[in-house]
């Protein structure tokens, strides 16, 4: 990932440890106006690009506007938990916009005792080079701040867009606008920036983006078109509607509609809209999240949207609310047959508490989905961290491309990181397999990642019949890489591994060949103790278990397990004191023989 955003190493160190900072361009002296009830103002009459904001996360929060000539400057106030007995770390204000003016900065909420009075500063410069033990390797994540749904992902020109839900003001959630980061091999990123922002109808919450080959809306042929929920509090909860807004330079800057909202419901949860083309019926389709079930509508130009119908009475999980619906044609492996996907996610009631991807497989006609196994619950991902799964619009020819928020809503404000929060998962592409006339899911590591492959550690056959130790996977490693392994069972009941670090850190693994299960516990993983839920043992169901291939992708905080090219997946966060760099398998009875083992460095 690119993280060269900005300028100026000894700036973040400084920021991070909370310490004063003296750089080139950096003014620490802010002249503080205190008023009553906690309100206060800042004038700043030779205007810098930032404002540096200083953070305390457990701080209440509060609220910072920008002024000028009387006038509010932002359609909603930023909400910051501003320092008042400590600085953990700071984020930017871009003033940038206001240069030659002299703007005030109001900001209420904060007793005239909180520290951040003598810590805020005005600089040019905002470093946000990395200086995170746990930031991914070759997971996307935000440059600074907290990231959680994808949104708005397509594809056009050789390049991937991926927009996310975006917190610039801290690295908890609030504050939500879309980010966007651009790849052209889907594993290495590049920030682009914060294209879409709160306006008069709320913050941005999820949605989804289409390319308008035809200009069915107007606004241009092969205009990027993004859908989104305006999410706008109000004393009884946040009022929430449909918004849109076009791109005419692939995606890097939006102009809202001027007829904004375009879709308005009495309901309290109402979003995450899913747009696509259904080419039969040549109109569009919205998929809305409502409650517990899913809206669908349709629209002949983008703007003018129809109910068509609802689904998920009496269909799968209902143990929380339904979000981030998706709704795909899939092939059916082997075969020329091609069946439609409902992805639904759920908060909470997933498999093992907090927040999980459901699917459906069934048929669509332009209007009405049908689920084909209304008695079956179906999971996309069997770990406690893939959440938010949604698809690449727009994607090449014969590729449906997934991606999934790699966290859990149970702990996701309090993993221990600071200069950012969550990360994605790897791409997946989805097809479809049979076993016993049921359709399943099946999310095989995108072939992209092939690609950030470099060291190759071969190891050779072996067999395990008691216990077995791989002393050392990786020279030189810094925990990120992919273990690729098949093995052939000899008459073991349980097919143990584990991956180990110098300090005894672990995360175990097994196949229960008698109940057809795949295990993994990261109890012992690391760092565990941030909440109570997360050390977590994970179960997922396995096909056989007498021919195993296995691929474990590790990165820096991660764990994402697949089975069969991808028959089961399990996604775990992990945060290890030092990377995994021991192998132990261990087994019962007759044993198994490790046929192949290979190890490769990820980058």
């Amino acid at each position: 990932m690119d993280l060269n955003l900005f300028s100026s190493k000894k700036g973040l160190l400084a920021i991070m440890l909370g310490l004063s900072l003296t750089a080139q361009g950096v003014e620490n002296n802010v002249n503080v106006k205190h008023l009553a009830n906690e309100q206060n103002i800042i004038v700043l009459d030779s205007v810098k690009k930032f404002l540096l904001l200083p953070v305390q996360e457990n701080a209440p929060e509060g609220k910072v506007n920008i002024i000028v000539n009387n006038q509010f400057q932002l359609d909603q106030s930023i909400n910051v938990r501003l320092a008042r007995e400590r600085v953990d770390y700071y984020v930017p204000l871009d003033l940038s916009a206001y240069a030659g003016k002299t703007i005030s900065i109001d900001i209420t909420g904060m007793p005239s005792s909180s520290l951040c009075w003598k810590e805020i500063k005005v600089s040019d410069t905002f470093d946000s080079a990395n200086r995170e033990k746990f930031r991914p390797v070759y997971h996307h994540t935000p440059v600074y701040g907290w990231m959680n749904d994808p949104n708005g992902m397509f594809y056009k020109d050789g390049v991937y867009h991926l927009y996310f839900q975006y917190n610039p003001y801290g690295s908890m959630w609030g504050n939500m606008t879309w980010g966007h980061s651009t790849s052209t091999d889907l594993v290495h990123w590049t920030d682009e920036g914060t294209p879409i922002v709160a306006d008069a109808w709320g913050t941005i919450f999820s949605g989804s983006c289409v390319v308008d080959k035809d200009n069915t809306a107007g606004f241009g042929k092969g205009a990027v078109i993004a859908f989104y929920t305006s999410a706008k509090p109000s004393p009884w909860g946040d009022v929430q509607s449909q918004s849109m807004a076009y791109s005419l330079d692939n995606g890097k800057t939006f102009t809202k509609y001027e007829h904004n909202p375009i879709l308005t419901s009495p309901e309290r949860d109402f979003r995450d809209p899913k747009v696509f083309w259904y080419a039969p019926g040549k109109h569009w389709v919205m998929m809305l999240a409502v409650g517990q079930e899913i809206q669908i509508y349709s629209s002949p130009n983008l703007k003018d949207w129809k109910k068509e119908s609802s689904f998920g009475a009496m269909q799968g999980a209902h143990g929380g609310v339904w979000e981030c619906p998706d709704l795909v044609e899939v092939p059916v492996e082997g075969t020329k047959e091609k069946k439609w996907v409902l992805i639904c996610n759920i908060n909470p009631g997933g498999p093992f508490g907090g927040s999980a991807t459901q699917y459906f497989v069934g048929h669509f006609d332009g209007k009405v989905f049908v689920n084909e196994s209304p008695t079956l619950t179906k999971w996309m991902d069997w770990g406690k961290d893939n959440y938010a799964t949604v698809t690449w619009s727009n994607a090449p020819a014969g590729r449906c491309i997934a991606l999934g928020w790699m966290s859990n809503w149970q702990y996701a404000n309090n993993v221990p990181t600071t200069q950012y929060r969550s990360t994605n998962t790897i791409a997946r592409d989805l097809t479809l397999y049979k076993v016993d006339n049921e359709l399943y899911l099946k999310s095989t590591p995108s072939p992209e990642i092939k690609k950030a492959r470099s060291e190759k550690v071969e190891i050779p056959s072996f067999k395990v019949t008691d216990k077995y130790e791989v002393a050392s996977l990786l020279k030189d490693n810094k925990g990120a890489y992919e273990l690729e392994m098949t093995i052939e069972n000899a008459g073991a009941s349980k097919i143990a591994l584990a991956l180990v670090n110098d300090q005894n850190e672990k995360v175990s693994m097994y196949y229960d060949t008698v109940r057809k299960q795949f295990v993994m516990d990261r109890s012992a993983s690391g760092i565990v103790d941030f909440s109570r839920d997360f050390p977590a043992v994970t179960v997922a169901p396995v096909e056989g278990t007498n021919k195993i291939h296995l691929r474990l992708f590790v990165d820096s905080s991660s764990i994402e397990a697949f089975g069969e090219e991808g028959k089961f997946v399990m996604t775990n966060l992990v945060f290890p004191a030092v990377p995994y760099n021991k192998l132990i398998l261990e087994s019962d009875k007759d044993g198994y023989t490790v046929k192949s083992l290979s190890v490769y460095k990820l980058q």
